[in-house]
């Protein structure tokens, strides 16, 4: 068995030709979804990100209103842009770029996010909402992971699903997603971390295996049945020294024995990454529609 390869590049396109559609239909009637980005500091791997997060809200009509501070910056001078963004009626998402400098209150800054514009599903409030079952912004990548799944055919309903990972932006909140009721959910979840004796004993047992651990080859293909679903969160460097950069990029799982296995497997890149962004833009879509009592 050779795995089907569910691509997050195709995927996130259709989804973000979706939204460009409805994005239209807004506009004719007087709406244009904001979203405030804001940058703190010039690591890079966050420039990048946020640069790509900018590009596609262009691409689909999205405003965007972006904000790159100095390292330099103190915490009661980005609260102030907060508190400025929160009244802005032309922004229906805010996004702080994380991580923040070390001198920056993190969680404070979280906190400072309107929950209404909370388009990362970071905040405590969306949080607690998306665990009871109540309308909540959901977390991006978890949120991405549910569509990839649902519009690659992948039955959830009924499915043993083991999570590598207890993140609180991957695992559990993905954790709770799968075991909600309701559409892409009613699955029965393990959650497996670093203190779990023998991890591959519950994957061994899954239907479903998200690794989301940060580490590469957390899960082998001695580790997964014959036709699970593989979806792999991690993203890792690691050194080659064929590559121009001196290293490439690979996930938590071992691709290449893995795919021998499973029915369905995601790549890395090219897999759950571009649906992270796809999910922000979804959100902040959601949020210009709540807005305007839509």
């Amino acid at each position: 068995m050779t795995a089907k390869i569910i691509d997050g590049k195709e995927i996130a396109q259709q989804i973000r030709g979706e939204l460009a559609t409805e994005i239209q239909h807004l506009k004719t009637r007087g709406i244009v979804p904001g979203l405030g980005v804001i940058l703190v500091g010039e690591d890079p791997a966050s420039r990048s990100y946020v640069t790509a997060k900018e590009k596609a809200c262009h691409e689909i009509g999205i405003y965007s209103n972006d904000n790159r501070l100095p390292a330099t910056t103190t915490q009661a001078e980005l609260l102030a842009l907060i508190a400025a963004m929160n009244a802005n009626p032309k922004i229906n998402g805010i996004l702080v770029q994380l991580p923040l400098p070390k001198h920056l209150n993190e969680s404070e800054v979280l906190l400072a996010i309107d929950p209404d514009k909370d388009v990362d599903g970071f905040h405590p409030l969306n949080v607690g909402r998306m665990v009871v079952g109540e309308k909540a912004f959901l977390p991006c990548t978890p949120h991405g992971v549910l569509q990839m799944m649902a519009r690659s055919g992948v039955k959830i309903e009924g499915a043993h699903a083991v999570i590598v990972g207890r993140s609180n932006i991957v695992g559990k909140p993905l954790a709770n997603l799968l075991m909600a009721k309701g559409k892409m959910a009613n699955a029965t979840v393990t959650v497996c971390h670093t203190k779990t004796k023998d991890i591959g004993h519950y994957t061994r047992q899954a239907d479903i295996v998200i690794a989301a651990a940060g580490r590469p080859n957390t899960v082998t293909a001695d580790m997964i049945k014959d036709g699970a679903v593989v979806i792999d969160v991690g993203v890792n460097r690691v050194e080659d020294a064929s590559k121009k950069a001196g290293f490439r990029l690979v996930g938590d799982v071992d691709f290449d024995a893995c795919k021998q296995k499973a029915s369905l497997i995601t790549p890395v890149p090219g897999g759950v990454g571009p649906m992270t962004i796809t999910m922000l833009l979804y959100n902040t879509v959601e949020s210009a529609k709540r807005a305007n009592g839509l």
